[in-house]
């Protein structure tokens, strides 16, 4: 499954129950949780025990991969991504509804991709190392590429900001275009050109 060495499976059920008493969950998130939630399972362990060919990393000693049976489709990250804040590890979620599923991974914010047929979802174990492998995976996922002057934190980062960026320039453009007054477009258009040169 997901295109990863049959050394790496293992199939651990994690029962919801022991992640609400573990990580003191709130009556409210237990619920939001178990809304979502029907099943998760630890599927596939990657390390060098289970996959010789990759070393460890400096901060990546292993990567889990679990797989979370969804209620529904139009199922709510915010559970899933407080399940991820809470488990100090390394994750690849596998989240499936029916013959369909999603990856994410939480690395500073939660990434996911596009719902796909889950035989045609694979997980990629490519670099030397398990930082590597980690980095790549969340690139991957999270659909950008980290420049080799930057870490992936500060990579993601960088992507945020211009993200921001954007959405201010794309506001400021609207706003600009409604605005009837002469002086206050002048305003405007400057504000917008220094944004502009910030890209």
């Amino acid at each position: 499954m997901l295109g990863l060495p049959q050394s790496t499976e293992v199939k651990r059920p994690l029962p919801k129950a022991q992640l609400f008493k573990r990580f003191d969950w709130t009556a409210s998130q237990r619920d939001r949780f178990d809304a979502e939630v029907s099943r998760l399972d630890f599927v596939n362990w990657i390390s060098p025990h289970t996959v010789p060919a990759i070393a460890v990393g400096d901060e990546v000693k292993e990567i889990f991969v679990v797989e979370v049976s969804l209620k529904s489709r139009d199922f709510d990250m915010k559970p899933i991504e407080f399940l991820a804040k809470s488990i100090p590890q390394h994750i690849v979620y596998l989240l499936l509804y029916e013959d369909e599923a999603v990856v994410a991974v939480y690395h500073t914010k939660l990434f996911i991709s596009s719902w796909q047929s889950l035989e045609s979802i694979t997980v990629p174990l490519s670099g030397l190392n398990l930082d590597a492998v980690w980095q790549n995976l969340v690139s991957s996922i999270g659909q950008f590429s980290v420049n080799q002057d930057n870490s992936l934190t500060e990579q993601i980062n960088i992507d945020e900001e211009r993200s921001k960026l954007i959405r201010k320039i794309e506001a400021l453009k609207k706003q600009m275009n409604s605005t009837k007054q002469p002086r206050r477009k002048r305003e405007l258009f400057a504000e917008l050109s220094l944004l502009m040169n910030k890209l």
